[in-house]
């Protein structure tokens, strides 16, 4: 089998293993994620079990379910968070692990109380149970950054005053109880085994920590006292479910930006009682208390790639129990800790939401053909305003109990106007269910505006590559350096048209916006991705500046990985000092990108908040680099550019910056339906328009229209 074959460079992560008496198919977990799909009674309705089979479908050795409140509706994170707190939430996780069995994998659940970080029993009035009462801690100012739309229904926002329980040893018995409960219910629904959860600042996690458990009890003080909570739970959860019933736990590995927090060399003695007390392996994580927005994107849903990498290898080095690590792992790196034996199984989250079929297009040995998280944190940003998870890049995350991808009745033509993400979604799923598919693109590279978002944003070039390699399917046929015209649509005589052409950006009328020092977003985007590049290349810049771009091989290249790599280092026509007029998604990823590249950046932001377009933890992630390196000025009105100074006025008055060798206008963005109307005045065929040229959303809103459309033609 391919899976196996020494020419998969992914083999170690298709063998089988072992957690206790469990045998898995190969190595991949699928990473306990709360989805938030629950109703306001905690049961697990259809959506949550088709989420779920549709990545056991996709070949995922184990799932973990994630996460299930044992004293539900109390010790809940969200108010849509599943129970396993009653014989009434059985039925419903029943029939999860009834579809993943029918699939041939593994499912467990994870069981857990958030105490004080239940933030649902804030909203709603009720006492957080803790070890102790938390350490007082200023409000972020992430929180500066949400919108009082988004705050509305900010999860943990309510009309009441933030309430304490300090737990005594009768609540301690009770916390016990529900644990071992939960556990035997998970037992009775058919679950192959359990996560009991002391990551994270939840219960178990909060008496661990030496920061937040500040008890003079035997449940604080030294590690033997912090630690007893998560003995006993293990203790009386092995003694309900029985000695062959796999249980584990997650643990921090340490408390990142948490002064006299969990440490590495502590988490490993925990590691060690826990597998003395039953446990069946370690699910390693960390935890990050968010003085910043961006400590969250450095655990427990981290930025950079591999994350965990060392703090698995130290833990697999002190246990010899199996060791389950996630942190975005890159599926390469992966596979190499695997083959060196730093970690037992590889547990991803986001990228199984981007791609429930990872596991079976490795097993075929199609690396290059599994869709890529560009972790934009679009899933779990949808959490703290009370919304079930979704992805940017995979349309049918949250609505896989309503259709999946089947082939046509009836074969059509299409013709797609526009190479971006949406007309190669579009064009990628309706090749899929049979139709045949022409698209034409006026430039001479498939890509449109997600080329310049992947230069400024790396991730997104992994996107842009999947779409391009999608493109080679026999159903569809590709032409670059084409426009539209009526002989065309006559000779391909389509039964559909659609139009994925993107948005206009008609910079705002600013005084000296003419000058060629000032670009427009449209202009930059046009001469950094070879969209009729020479024309802006002979308007704005001079004839040394358009020998050095010649020089640096932009307009030859073609392929899009090395098109960024090149273009990350290449002479760029912005000088030292750049003001970006304009704080939205392409102002500030800009802005992040020339930072980077050791610019002087100034945002200029005419509204009360920056970034709205943004995710909410991509967007503090953002904010903060900004304001860390460059400067960003809110409620920001530009009155006119000189040739050295930009003029704006705020609540103070009338502000100068005397030092802009370049300004980049990322203003005036609107949908653009030029293009399909002009097609429209041609034919009578049916003229759809996709992405940006519709409704503006960006690369989330141009993958979930090039979906539908094709899913539904």
């Amino acid at each position: 089998m391919s899976s196996t074959s020494s020419n998969n460079p992914h083999a170690s992560l298709l063998q089988p293993g072992r957690i206790g008496k469990m045998e898995l198919k190969n190595r991949i977990v699928m990473a306990p994620m709360g989805e938030n799909f629950g109703g306001d009674d905690g049961l697990c309705g259809e959506k949550t079990q088709a989420y779920y089979e549709e990545r056991a479908a996709g070949g995922t050795g184990l799932i973990v379910m994630g996460t299930a409140a044992v004293s539900w509706p109390t010790g809940t994170s969200e108010p849509h968070q599943l129970g396993i707190s009653n014989d009434d939430f059985i039925p419903g996780l029943a029939e999860v692990t009834r579809r993943v069995h029918a699939h041939g994998g593994k499912v467990a659940i994870q069981i857990n109380h958030s105490g004080k970080v239940a933030a649902h029993d804030r909203a709603c009035g009720r006492e957080m149970w803790v070890s102790s009462i938390p350490p007082a801690a200023p409000v972020p100012d992430a929180m500066r950054t949400i919108t009082p739309k988004e705050f509305s229904t900010f999860v943990g926002v309510g009309p009441h005053p933030e309430r304490y329980r300090v737990m005594d040893k009768a609540d301690i018995e009770q916390m016990i109880e529900w644990y071992a409960a939960a556990a035997v219910r998970a037992q009775k629904a058919g679950f192959d085994a359990v996560e009991v959860h002391s990551a994270h600042n939840y219960m178990i996690a909060n008496f661990l920590s030496p920061f937040f458990n500040s008890r003079t009890d035997e449940y604080g003080g030294s590690h033997e006292n912090r630690t007893r909570l998560l003995r006993e739970i293990l203790a009386e959860v092995r003694k309900r479910v029985g000695p062959d019933f796999p249980i584990w736990v997650r643990l921090d590995a340490e408390e990142m930006h948490t002064p006299g927090g969990i440490t590495m060399d502590e988490a490993l003695k925990t590691a060690k009682v826990a597998e003395e007390f039953g446990a069946d392996a370690i699910s390693v994580s960390a935890y990050a208390r968010m003085p910043t927005g961006s400590a969250f994107t450095d655990a427990p849903i981290p930025q950079k790639q591999n994350a965990y990498r060392e703090f698995a290898a130290q833990y697999k080095k002190a246990v010899k129990i199996p060791i389950i690590s996630a942190g975005r792992w890159e599926l390469d790196d992966a596979a190499h800790a695997l083959t060196k034996g730093e970690i037992d199984f590889v547990a991803m989250g986001r990228k199984l939401l981007a791609e429930p079929d990872m596991a079976n297009k490795l097993a075929a040995n199609t690396a290059k053909d599994v869709r890529p998280c560009i972790y934009c944190y679009a899933c779990v940003s949808e959490i703290f305003i009370n919304n079930g998870i979704k992805c940017a890049v995979n349309a049918r995350v949250g609505h896989e109990h309503e259709s999946t991808i089947q082939f046509a009745q009836k074969s059509k033509r299409i013709l797609i106007v526009g190479g971006g993400p949406s007309g190669m979604e579009a064009a990628r799923v309706a090749a899929l269910r049979g139709h045949h598919v022409t698209l034409v693109e006026r430039s001479d590279r498939l890509g449109g505006t997600l080329f310049f978002a992947a230069l400024a944003y790396p991730e997104n070039g992994r996107l842009l590559d999947y779409l391009v390699q999608q493109m080679k399917h026999p159903n569809i046929d590709v032409r670059l350096n084409t426009t539209v015209d009526a002989a065309l649509i006559d000779a391909i005589k389509p039964d559909e048209i659609f139009v994925g052409t993107g948005a206009k950006r008609a910079a705002p009328a600013i005084e000296g916006a003419e000058q060629n020092h000032v670009w427009s977003g449209d202009e930059l985007r046009r001469l950094m991705t070879g969209d009729r590049a020479d024309e802006i290349a002979k308007a704005k810049l001079s004839l040394t500046e358009r020998a050095m771009f010649k020089a640096g091989g932009m307009l030859g290249v073609t392929d899009s990985t090395n098109a960024i790599q090149n273009l990350s280092k290449l002479w760029m026509p912005l000088g030292k000092r750049v003001v970006i007029i304009g704080g939205g998604l392409v102002g500030l990823e800009l802005a992040e990108f020339l930072l980077d590249r050791g610019r002087e950046v100034t945002v200029l932001e005419p509204g009360t908040h920056a970034g709205t377009e943004l995710a909410i933890v991509r967007r503090w992630r953002v904010i903060e680099a900004v304001k860390a390196h460059g400067k960003l000025q809110l409620l920001a009105k530009v009155q006119r550019i000189t040739k050295k100074e930009v003029i704006w006025t705020d609540k103070s008055g009338e502000q100068h910056i005397t030092t802009a060798d370049s300004v980049v206008i990322a203003l005036g963005a609107q949908p653009d339906a030029s293009v399909a109307e002009s097609i429209a005045a041609m034919t009578q065929v049916p003229v759809q328009q996709l992405g940006d040229s519709n409704t503006l959303g960006y690369i989330e809103g141009a993958m979930h229209s090039g979906y539908r459309a094709g899913a539904m033609i």
